[in-house]
């Protein structure tokens, strides 16, 4: 009989190690639904930048797979209800979206700021501001309409917009402060870039929106046009707006089952919180450098573990 027990004793030893049923392995194990965290990829570098570097955390330090879905920044938000979609790490206020997906619906929830400040504004290349020093008042746009002429604008000054799909007032702007101008979608980050580029090396006059964090302004030098200044409600009728953009304090949305469910992944996504520098460094090795996502991640990961140590949770 004491055979018979010891033996039995044994086989319980092997069939617990070979199951990894240690207390550590339970703690480390995913504890989301199937382990694997989705995440939106909207359509600008900086975005990239904050995915790359929370998913290779997910992957190296926590145990979860990751899946990248591109889509547009409304497009998003739609995976929530789907199940497509766990999280957008990168949202620019988007009121009319967070009313019905998270006052109505219950269908996702703010998981706190992204730590990113957000800036979006209309800028001309350095150079021109030091040839015609009153052109950054935009009372005085008008008279350097000429300037701005392309082939897509006709007789009208061309101003020169991003991604359809970007948080925009230009075109309400440009008509309710009477400004001969029209708005020309160049249809990505990349092309409003190299329009910049373009601008600064060849000294071609460019009126254009942008936003700040971004790589570039490590570049170059753009300046930013003082359009009327914003105030809390001026924004609130798209049609009417005639202010500058608001300032941005970035945040990351979530889908309520993730919330609820996604255990580890979600408290790190909630402790995700980075500066701009932090992430133009990351969009800069992606953009210039030409390295992978994830291979800029796990450089910036390697170099600042002081920074994302404390986003992991116990």
């Amino acid at each position: 009989m004491k055979r018979v027990r010891l033996l039995a004793g044994l086989l319980t030893i092997a069939m617990v190690t070979a199951c990894g049923g240690s207390d550590s392995a339970e703690r480390s194990a995913p504890k989301g639904a199937d382990g694997t965290v989705r995440i939106a990829i909207n359509p600008w570098v900086g975005y990239e930048a904050s995915a790359a570097v929370v998913a290779y955390l997910l992957k190296h330090e926590l145990g979860y797979k990751v899946e990248l879905k591109k889509s547009g920044e409304a497009d998003s938000w739609k995976g929530f209800e789907d199940g497509t979609v766990d999280v957008v790490i990168e949202n620019w206020a988007h009121p009319e979206l967070k009313k019905p997906y998270i006052e109505d619906s219950k269908l996702a929830i703010s998981a706190g700021q992204s730590g990113n400040k957000g800036v979006i504004g209309w800028y001309v290349p350095e150079w021109m501001v030091q040839r015609y020093p009153d052109i950054t008042d935009y009372r005085n746009l008008s008279k350097y309409k000429d300037l701005f002429k392309t082939d897509k604008s006709g007789d009208l000054g061309q101003y020169l917009a991003g991604d359809r799909s970007y948080v925009t007032n230009d075109e309400a702007l440009v008509k309710n402060l009477g400004l001969p101008f029209k708005v020309v979608y160049s249809g990505s980050e990349d092309a409003l870039i190299k329009a910049a580029q373009e601008a600064t090396e060849k000294k071609k006059p460019l009126l254009m929106y942008f936003y700040e964090p971004q790589w570039l302004f490590n570049q170059l030098k753009l300046v930013k046009i003082n359009l009327p200044p914003y105030a809390i409600g001026c924004d609130k009728d798209p049609k009417q707006v005639a202010c500058d953009y608001p300032p941005y304090l970035l945040d990351k949305i979530v889908s309520m089952t993730f919330a609820q469910s996604g255990g580890r992944a979600y408290e790190l996504v909630k402790n995700f919180s980075w500066t701009n520098d932090d992430q133009n460094s990351v969009a800069y090795d992606i953009a210039v450098n030409k390295m992978s996502p994830e291979a800029a991640a796990q450089k910036w990961v390697e170099a600042n573990k002081i920074v994302w140590q404390e986003w992991i949770p116990a």
